[in-house]
């Protein structure tokens, strides 16, 4: 095959999208942030603390009260080809009723193979002619959450993110995209409850394509079309998830958490799913002793399909996306560990994913 594969998924994903919603556009975002939600199997709306509330829900920025918060993660997908790496920070201000946060996010294919010139036009073929070149996704979230409403025993916060997205494959393509997320917590006693809106006005990415003349002959020729500027549009997602603090004594507690996730850019393989939306439940469990070690489990992705081996009878069934995790807190520091399958139970694609998280306290004069 002479086409790059990139240029492929350009011409299939992005060419002709003339600011139309596109199914799963800026995917990417919607992988997670940090390895305790990961292995709660992403449900942790309601119950995320620290910095990465900046990504899943930023009104929970609130939790980081005098002392800034770090949280970095890194984790690499399908067998190290795909590399995910996050970072984010978060400041509190205004007597600890505001917080800040600043979230970067990369997922990138490096070392990808361009084939366009292996090919001679006498058939012959060279392979000192293929280059290499990366496809990367960038995001910035600038996030800010503020304590609207506070007593004995509840807190109400609202939080929002200004996100600026940068997509390129290689010297072929870019994108640049901006949008707003919006969420809303309230926590009583043992209770939490969460509520994001993502983008909320829709988020844009506008597609520019820049080719050399050989490389537009050579797509010419191998009867390629050349992809124009065009604009791609993700839809707004609903996200609720309510959280419960089971308290056994003094030294354990189990915080449990469901959540629903709402898409409405076309009919998905969920549970539920229509033509106008479709919804996406996770649940996700955590158990703690004093606070210092960790266990957590979560169960995401449901899906329909065929049975495995019934290819005649074409029987479908239930799929989901388990996950394992496990971390430990020493004073300041937490180091987190989740163990997810990227695919279903019956088609194992496993994931190792760690994640550090450190309150940055000022040095004693």
């Amino acid at each position: 095959m002479r086409i790059i594969c990139a240029i492929a998924f350009i011409l299939g994903v992005t060419y002709g999208a003339n600011a139309q919603f596109r199914t799963y556009s800026n995917e990417f975002l919607n992988i997670g942030a940090g390895a305790r939600a990961l292995g709660m199997g992403g449900a942790n709306i309601a119950s995320v603390s620290g910095a990465a509330a900046g990504y899943w829900n930023p009104a929970r920025l609130t939790t980081v009260k005098e002392i800034p918060n770090l949280a970095i993660m890194h984790t690499e997908y399908f067998s190290g080809i795909g590399k995910y790496d996050y970072a984010s920070i978060a400041l509190p201000v205004n007597d600890n009723k505001r917080t800040i946060g600043v979230s970067l996010l990369r997922f990138a294919i490096d070392d990808i193979p361009n084939t366009l010139y292996l090919v001679k036009p006498d058939g012959s073929v060279n392979y000192n002619d293929v280059e290499t070149f990366s496809s990367a996704d960038y995001a910035l979230m600038v996030s800010m959450a503020q304590v609207l409403k506070e007593g004995d025993d509840f807190t109400l916060s609202a939080g929002g993110n200004v996100k600026v997205i940068h997509r390129s494959i290689g010297s072929f393509a870019k994108a640049w995209g901006f949008g707003i997320d919006a969420g809303i917590h309230f926590e009583k006693r043992q209770w939490k409850f969460g509520a994001v809106l993502r983008d909320v006005t829709t988020t844009f990415n506008a597609w520019s394509f820049n080719f050399t003349e050989r490389e537009k002959q050579v797509l010419y020729l191998t009867n390629n079309d050349i992809p124009q500027q065009s604009t791609e549009l993700t839809a707004p997602r609903l996200v609720l998830g309510a959280s419960y603090d089971f308290k056994f004594g003094e030294n354990l507690q189990l915080t449990t958490e469901g959540m629903i996730e709402t898409t409405f850019d076309g009919k998905r393989n969920t549970i539920l799913k229509t033509s106008f939306a479709s919804i996406d439940p996770r649940a996700g469990l955590e158990l703690s002793y004093k606070d210092l070690i960790f266990v957590r489990a979560g169960i995401s992705n449901f899906q329909q399909a065929l049975k495995d081996g019934d290819i005649t009878n074409q029987q479908k069934v239930w799929i989901y996306q388990p996950a394992l995790g496990a971390g430990f807190k020493v004073k300041s520091v937490s180091i987190d560990y989740a163990f997810t399958n990227l695919a279903n139970q019956n088609s194992p694609l496993y994931t190792h994913v760690f994640s550090l998280s450190l309150d940055l306290k000022k040095k004693d004069k």
